[in-house]
């Protein structure tokens, strides 16, 4: 069987599909419509987030029995058709969990601490102690909204701070344990200080975090986004930065990027997106969040042994 590399990964993951006797062919500068035409040559295709696999790419790869996503959503897969013609699709929320969990925590720490900007004035021989006094997590409550691979980690990662962790998700039940208490939505606005988003993003979630979402919360909250930029409508955002609603925020994405992540528009045609730049209450990361060295290496490796499995069967 043959599989395409459409993007680039880890080199382990040419090395385990090799090693299994897969034919792999390595095609990272093929644009959409050359890979429509040579796809019918394969049984297995390897992405990350350079392309959208539609209908019509489905329709032409009419050989195609596995897609692989290296990485954890799958928003630019149409898996619903992708099952109805029989292809499998398999990604690998495991192998980032962690990568996230402690990029959130990381993020966290230094808006509540004034880091970044008692950092910046430091180095400008600028000497403010109390005006950068920061706040504790020890005795905050924190709610996640999404307990999957994500969600649940970042609760992990808090779990040693002595804080109360609330988690909601839609869709699954008995995830209380020793250190995080399942709740309902209206819980988590009437409890948090802070909110975590992890869930996918669909047409249920997005612009999850609204200006409905944020004015439900009875205390000032700091919002996290590890997930989608568009999970998050950034107007309504800056306008709870400005009332006082939200306290702060920490955002690994953006709905400003493009659906490659790989760059974002002109904040100087977006005001919007210039206040978010320009704010001490916000903390940004270039959507890196579950992109580290090990990260890039176990996406890569789950992924190759999971297609495996299927295109073995």
């Amino acid at each position: 069987m043959r599989i395409l590399l459409a993007d680039s990964n880890h080199p382990v993951l040419y090395e385990t599909l090799t090693k299994a006797g897969f034919t792999c062919d390595l095609y990272w500068d093929k644009s959409a419509e050359e890979l429509q035409k040579i796809l019918p040559d394969y049984e297995g295709l390897v992405i990350r987030s350079k392309f959208k696999i539609t209908k019509q790419i489905m329709d032409a790869a009419t050989n195609l029995k596995c897609i692989g996503r290296v990485g954890a959503g799958m928003e630019n897969i149409d898996t619903e058709y992708a099952k109805h013609k029989n292809m499998i699709c398999v990604n690998a929320p495991e192998g980032n969990r962690d990568a996230v969990g402690e990029h959130a925590l990381g993020m966290l720490l230094m808006l509540m601490n004034n880091l970044k900007k008692a950092d910046n004035e430091v180095r400008n021989n600028i000497w403010l102690r109390t005006e950068n006094r920061g706040y504790e997590i020890t005795g905050k409550t924190i709610g996640i909204i999404g307990c999957g691979f994500m969600g649940s980690s970042f609760a992990q990662k808090l779990k040693g701070f002595d804080c109360k962790i609330l988690v909601y998700d839609k869709y699954k039940t008995g995830l209380s344990n020793n250190y995080l208490k399942q709740t309902s939505l209206q819980n988590l606005f009437d409890e948090c200080d802070i909110v975590s988003i992890h869930v996918p993003l669909n047409d249920e979630t997005e612009y999850m975090i609204n200006s409905g979402f944020i004015n439900a919360f009875k205390k000032p909250v700091y919002i996290l986004n590890t997930s989608r930029g568009k999970c998050l409508n950034t107007k309504d955002l800056v306008l709870g930065l400005k009332n006082g609603k939200v306290r702060g925020a920490c955002l690994d994405v953006l709905e400003y990027e493009s659906t490659s992540f790989e760059k974002m528009e002109n904040p100087k045609e977006n005001e919007t997106l210039k206040y978010i730049l320009e704010s001490d209450k916000v903390i940004l990361s270039p959507h890196i969040a579950g992109w580290t060295h090990e990260s890039n290496y176990k996406m890569s490796k789950i992924v190759a042994e999971k297609m495996i499995e299927v295109l073995r069967t």
